[in-house]
C-alpha cells in the first residue's frame, strides 16, 4: 500500500490532560479520511521534573479506533532524541502529545502527479504565526 506524506507534530499542553474537543475534532479528520493515525504518544513532565512517556496502545481510557492497524508497524520514525528534545521544552506539570498521521488526503494528488512523471521539488509547513505576520506587515 503506498503511502501518502507522513508528518508529525508536537502539541503542548500547560494540563496533563486533553479536552473532549480535541479528541473529538482529531476523530473527526480520521472518519472523514483527512489523515490516518500511524502512532501517538503522550510525554509528561510531573511537578518535579520526572518524565513519563506513555504509549496510546497502553492508555485505557481512549479511543484506539483511531490508530490504523494497517499502517501501525512503521517504526523508527519517533526517537528518543526527539522524545528527549521535546521533554527539555516542557515546563513542570505539562505534557505534550507527538502525532504521527499519513496525510491521505495528498494520496491521489500525489499518484496523478506521479503518473504524468512529475517530482516533488520542496514540501514546507509554514507556521500560522509566520503568515499572521506577513499579514500583518501588508495590511
Amino acid at each position: 500500500m503506498p503511502l501518502g506524506p507522513i508528518e508529525m507534530i508536537c502539541l503542548k499542553f500547560p494540563e496533563t490532560a486533553i479536552k473532549d474537543d480535541i479528541a473529538l475534532a482529531l476523530k473527526e479528520l480520521v472518519d472523514r479520511k483527512t489523515i490516518r493515525i500511524v502512532d501517538i504518544l503522550f510525554v509528561r513532565k510531573g511537578e518535579n521534573g520526572e518524565i513519563l512517556i506513555t504509549e496510546i496502545d497502553e492508555m485505557e481510557d481512549v479511543d484506539h479506533s483511531l490508530l490504523d492497524a494497517s499502517i501501525s508497524e512503521i517504526s523508527g520514525l519517533i526517537s528518543e532524541e526527539d522524545i528527549e528534545d521535546i521533554a527539555t521544552q516542557l515546563d513542570n506539570g505539562s505534557f505534550a502529545a507527538l502525532m504521527l498521521f499519513e496525510n491521505t488526503w495528498a494520496t491521489t494528488f500525489r499518484d496523478a502527479v506521479l503518473q504524468a512523471n512529475g517530482q516533488l521539488l520542496l514540501s514546507e509547513r509554514i507556521p500560522h504565526s509566520v503568515i499572521e505576520a506577513v499579514m500583518a506587515v501588508k495590511a
